[in-house]
């Protein structure tokens, strides 16, 4: 008898048949249905699907091994029950449910992100009551699952005729046992050694098609496997010296000096000319508040007359990125003015996220009171181990009273009840005569985009439009009740995104879709103006600081956007693997097995093409991350705990706004 045809390996194959078939329509289904944005040739589809089908199989054979090593090894008393053949049956249909429930997420995750699983999917699983909550609040779940089981019922009877064939097989003798689990063993080592989460890569084309020819489980599994890179490993270095003359160029600035140290240590004293000020600070980051959405920009649904309203009175940076793609990228650049590095955020390195040289810390040491005041729960996202860690202390939905909470969903409070708590504490700190540090992270531009009835003219749940102009309306309610506070004329407040609404795009790092607005509004002290300097969150720490005219040890890889610069511009970007520097006009990436890429004309045609070490742009950008993962695993950025000498400021009182 052939083991082939044994009985147990008919069963298998019968299953992962069924897998099998069921990726390849999903990836069909998802082509079919992005078909525009893929802009797939006709001629590279055999080369899409000839690709998935070997990340397909690579995780069947992985998937395999457990179930192939029970089917194998059960005894032939065992398998010939009545009972046993009923389970097998059962597992049948369980296995049909949970490659349609697979394929029904896939959709909705590409919907939201425009990937396969990745680092966000394997965070969801980990922070899983927001996830279900929201879920709950955005999607008819009982109804879709209820339909999943009873398509997977109808399967299982219409499969029934195979499944009997395959059960009355021939079992196999215990030699071509052995023999048949040592392949699949072979099989899933061969996948392990021949497969990566970059593979896809070697198909050419834009980020979708990369996509499309992946496996979503797989790279579900690869990411939580791969939840950090090495960097030195991974990634194209520079000797430490050349990095170390590069990086010292970009952060030079006429009133740093640096620290006599290690090459990658950039720790520098910066002392700012004039007399100090404490203005509080109402630092607000805004959820997924894409630049696009601003009627200024150009839309014209009059979304956000507020913050429309609100850059004629700020000064305003029009031409500012966010560093990444998710919340913690957001809060890791605007806190400790990092770069993404490879993997996770800091703020979710769970262990290795406190003790840093942060925005916090810094103020805190001028006597400030640092607080991180979220809108929901501060165990999400590491966010109270993260900022507790690092100078600040937390006042989260958990904090708030009851009669305190006119709405909340899956993510947290309504925004206008974030903004209620925030002016408690900077209440409090006004009658204690401390000065202070709000930093506050809004929840409602969020998926199910839920909040209080009555406040616009979108019916709360409709959607991304209503949840932008909620989110607008929060900022004009809270701004309006904060001028009538003793506090207001002593407080620069900061609205900011912390990354776009949507990542997506035909490029790994599509610039365009990192592209944020930032406010920084102080009527009595600050002149109206637009800025156009090229930007990005990590330049917001150190411009406060010397919007303060605070001196301070800074290991922040930011520039005060208030000082002239001789170098030439640059923003960071990433999204947990491909790292990117944009000088305005090209992108330079760097992403693991040491590939390195550019794109001319990033903002337009984006031509892409390989890179080499003797590319300018390539050099900035390996300098900024092999030294901010060098200084993050060295400990190079950590906080010194030395209160610095406060004998700057640089600003004048705005005297027309004083009068």
């Amino acid at each position: 008898m052939s083991l082939l045809r044994s009985a147990p390996l008919r069963y298998l194959s019968l299953l992962l048949g069924c897998w099998l078939g069921l990726f390849t329509l999903t990836r069909s289904l998802l082509l079919v249905g992005h078909w525009s944005a893929a802009a797939v040739p006709l001629s590279d589809l055999p080369g899409l699907y000839l690709t998935g089908l070997a990340y397909d199989l690579g995780f069947l054979t992985y998937a395999a091994v457990p179930l192939g090593l029970y089917l194998l090894l059960c005894p032939a008393g065992l398998w010939r029950h009545r009972g046993h053949q009923l389970w097998l049956y059962g597992l049948l249909a369980v296995s049909l449910f949970a490659m349609l429930f697979s394929a029904l997420a896939e959709w909705l995750f590409w919907d939201e992100f425009g990937v396969r699983f990745n680092f966000i999917a394997v965070d969801y699983l980990v922070y899983s009551e927001e996830v279900i909550h929201n879920i709950l609040e955005s999607y008819p779940v009982l109804r879709l699952l209820g339909a999943i089981a009873v398509l997977a019922i109808g399967l299982t009877f219409a499969l029934r005729p195979l499944v009997r064939r395959a059960l009355d097989g021939e079992l196999p003798l215990l030699r071509q046992r052995l023999v048949g689990f040592a392949l699949l063993a072979a099989c899933s080592g061969l996948g392990f050694a021949a497969l990566d989460q970059q593979h896809p890569r070697g198909l050419g084309g834009n980020a979708y098609q990369h996509e499309l020819a992946s496996n979503g489980p797989y790279q579900f599994f690869a990411a939580f496997r791969n939840n950090e890179l090495d960097y030195q490993q991974f990634y194209p270095t520079l000797d430490e010296a050349k990095v170390s003359a590069l990086l010292r160029e970009e952060l030079q600035e006429p009133n740093a000096r640096f620290n006599d140290g290690e090459p990658l240590d950039i720790r520098r004293q910066i002392d700012n000319p004039g007399p100090p000020a404490k203005l509080n600070v109402v630092l607000v980051t805004i959820e997924s508040l894409s630049a696009k959405y601003l009627g200024s920009f150009g839309d014209t649904r009059g979304l956000t007359p507020n913050l429309d309203r609100l850059r004629q009175q700020s000064l305003f940076f029009n031409n500012f990125y966010a560093t990444g793609t998710r919340t913690d990228r957001g809060l890791e650049a605007i806190t400790l003015s990092m770069p993404p590095t490879p993997g996770r955020s800091i703020v979710k390195r769970i262990g290795r996220e406190s003790g840093f040289a942060s925005l916090g810390q810094q103020l805190g040491a001028q006597g400030y009171d640092s607080v991180f005041v979220y809108g929901g729960r501060g165990y999400f996202d590491n966010m109270n181990a993260f900022f507790g860690g690092n100078g600040y202390r937390i006042v989260d939905q958990s904090s708030v009273p009851e009669e305190d909470i006119h709405f909340a969903n899956a993510w947290g409070i309504a925004d206008e009840d974030l903004y209620t708590q925030a002016m408690k504490v900077a209440d409090a700190d006004h009658a204690a005569g401390k000065p202070f540090l709000l930093q506050l992270m809004t929840t409602s531009n969020h998926r199910p985009y839920t909040y209080p009835d009555g406040r616009i003219d979108i019916a709360s749940g409709d959607g991304r439009e209503g949840a932008v102009k909620y989110t607008d309306w929060a900022i004009g309610d809270f701004l309006a009740k904060a001028r009538l506070k003793p506090w207001f004329d002593d407080t620069v407040f900061v609205f900011v995104a912390d990354h776009c609404a949507g990542s997506a795009g035909m490029e790994d790092l599509p610039v365009a879709n990192y592209h944020i607005p930032l406010f920084v509004y102080a009527p009595k002290w600050i002149d109206a103006r637009e800025d156009g300097q090229l930007a990005s969150q990590i330049d917001l720490a150190p411009t406060l600081l010397g919007l303060l005219g605070l001196d301070y040890q800074s290991t922040f890889f930011g520039r005060n956007l208030l000082q002239p610069h001789s170098t030439a511009p640059r923003v960071l970007i990433g999204n947990y693997q491909h790292l990117g520097l944009f000088d305005g006009q090209n992108l330079a990436i760097l992403s693991p097995n040491r590939l390195m890429r550019r794109h001319d004309d990033a903002l337009g045609a984006s031509r892409e093409h390989a890179a080499g070490r003797d590319d300018a742009l390539i050099d900035r950008d390996i300098a900024y991350y092999q030294t901010a993962s060098y200084g993050f695993s060295h400990g190079l950025l950590s906080w010194r705990g030395k209160a610095p000498l406060t004998t700057a400021f640089g600003l004048t009182r705005n005297a027309e706004a004083a009068n």
